[in-house]
């Protein structure tokens, strides 16, 4: 087995999973088989509790893991597919080892961090590693270096390093080189950054500098010299227009070459080409017919809160042919005020995505009222599909006070738990997380939205449309066009006699690839394009 490893330094947030990702994308084009981990040092077991506003998206993966968003970079670029195993964090490591702990496992010896919670970090890298049967597995410790919660992997790796022939090992350092005013590069950043990681008994063996355009040659010198890499080993990464060319520009850069000289990798197959075509085929679509969507969501001061939302939106574009430009409009404004047209003048779609808490909860309704009475094509995602039924409940079927019982006492809950989900006080106890099947219902819009009648798509939700008032709603031209198995849990609502209106429980969003968009997505940009 081979490992790259992947750390980084100076700032967050530089693009340590772009990286990964590209990297893998790149042997992977040469047939290689790659395995993905993404290491989060923080202490929480998962993404699940995590507020987006501090850490982006939850990404669900189809077992029902709600991980870091990188996971999800990971799945969109590598085309595969990942389980709760792929996402280790401080939680699960020390978890693990209190639970052996008192099991008495460790046979009174006295716990620590070396050699206890380094051996189990270890054991679960290879792990995954093994039982994937890839050809190399690629690792990400998140944060950057001199992060006191990061410090038990990275000594983890440094040991196994030490355990794995020399040609089996490759560490990937990913540092900032800014620019000043005068536009010169600083090096200072990415030496200290460096420095820190050899203090730990790491010692990069590429160096990806982070940079607004790319670095002069006499630069990459500079910091070969100053680092102890070869010149050749430092590879500029200036700012992408779209995160699709980065393994284009790192192969530019050289990484291929010198990565798989270092682990001594030959190419196994012809050069799969079919990136460089997407990109191609992205780059033409940002010059076709242009359309705008309306996001309406709690989050959308930090765009990362929707990122597979965004991608999916990209994916469709591509595949279309034309540029959608996203207008991010926060829920709470359309609350309170005399009129919607100023918020939705211009665009051609109103999409409405998922969400927890009540708050922005009424402007979300009302971006959903606006988009039915408008006749604006409109998407609506998990918390977004039963804000649709709601909106339908209040306004079509006429139950004024109807609304969702986890978010308010109301005399009509048409969003509520169903009968075997009642009494349980944990949160996550009934939550349907990851794959579930759906099943359509024929001659419908969702029919011909995805071509078949049984598809299996990504969920994270606990409230269900409740079935005392379906009849009822679906009376007034609403539709449930999709169920579970049993029939009991709506999945999909469209409504007749309305251009494009369609939401669905699931998220459709986790499974969309840039070669293969999801159905919902695609066809919700078509609709757009013929307003």
């Amino acid at each position: 087995m081979k490992y790259i490893v992947v750390t980084g330094g100076v700032m967050s947030g530089l693009g340590k999973g772009i990286t990964m990702a590209s990297i893998g994308r790149i042997l992977k084009n040469r047939g290689y088989n790659i395995v993905p981990i993404k290491i989060d040092p923080y202490i929480n077991i998962d993404a699940g509790t995590m507020n987006p506003f501090q850490h982006g998206e939850v990404y669900v993966l189809g077992d029902g893991a709600e991980v870091d968003l990188d996971l999800g970079h990971y799945e969109r670029f590598m085309d595969v597919e990942l389980g709760r195993e792929h996402n280790i964090t401080t939680g699960i490591i020390y978890s693990a080892v209190i639970e052996r702990e008192r099991k008495g496992d460790y046979l009174g010896q006295t716990v620590q961090i070396i050699p206890h919670v380094t051996n189990e970090i270890k054991a679960r890298i290879r792990s995954v590693a093994e039982k994937s049967g890839a050809d190399v597995c690629l690792v990400e410790i998140g944060g950057t270096v001199g992060d006191i919660e990061s410090m038990p992997f990275l000594e983890a790796v440094r040991q196994m390093q030490g355990e794995e022939d020399e040609n089996d090992f490759l560490f990937v350092h990913v540092t900032l080189v800014p620019f000043t005013l005068l536009r010169e590069p600083k090096t200072k950043p990415t030496q200290h950054s460096v420095k820190a990681l050899r203090e730990l008994g790491l010692q990069p063996d590429i160096i990806v500098c982070r940079c607004e355009r790319a670095l002069k040659e006499d630069v990459k010198a500079k910091i070969a010299m100053f680092c102890n890499v070869k010149k050749e080993a430092v590879i500029s990464a200036p700012d992408a227009g779209d995160i699709y060319e980065v393994p284009l520009l790192l192969e530019q850069e050289g990484i291929a070459g010198y990565t798989m000289r270092k682990l001594q990798l030959t190419q196994l197959t012809e050069e799969d080409h079919e990136w460089a075509q997407m990109v191609e085929r992205r780059r033409r679509s940002s010059e076709g017919k242009k359309i705008s969507v309306a996001l309406v969501g709690k989050y959308a001061e930090l765009e990362d809160s929707y990122l597979s939302i965004k991608e999916a939106i990209k994916h469709a574009a591509t595949e279309l042919g034309c540029n959608v430009e996203t207008k991010w409009i926060e829920a709470e404004d359309l609350e309170g005020v005399d009129g919607l047209d100023s918020f939705f003048e211009g665009v051609q779609g109103i999409l409405v995505p998922g969400g927890f808490g009540v708050r922005g909860v009424e402007g979300k309704i009302n971006a959903i009222e606006y988009a039915r009475e408008h006749k604006i094509p409109f998407l609506g995602l998990c918390f977004g599909f039963q804000l649709a039924v709601i909106e339908a409940a209040r306004n079509i079927a006429g139950l004024k006070d109807a609304h969702s019982s986890e978010l308010c006492e109301t005399p009509h809950p048409v969003i509520d738990l169903l009968e075997e989900q009642q009494g349980v006080e944990e949160k996550g106890g009934t939550m349907r997380l990851g794959d579930y099947e759906v099943f359509i219902r024929k001659d419908t819009l969702a029919e011909r939205i995805f071509g078949k009648n049984k598809i299996v798509e990504r969920h994270r939700h606990r409230y269900e449309v409740n079935p005392a008032y379906i009849e009822r709603i679906e009376s007034e031209g609403v539709i449930f066009s999709g169920t579970d198995r049993s029939g009991v849990r709506m999945e999909i609502v469209e409504m007749e006699e309305h251009p494009f209106f369609f939401a669905t429980q699931f998220h459709p969003e986790f499974k969309s690839r840039p070669d293969n968009p999801s159905p919902p997505f695609k066809a919700f940009v078509e609709a757009c394009l013929r307003e």
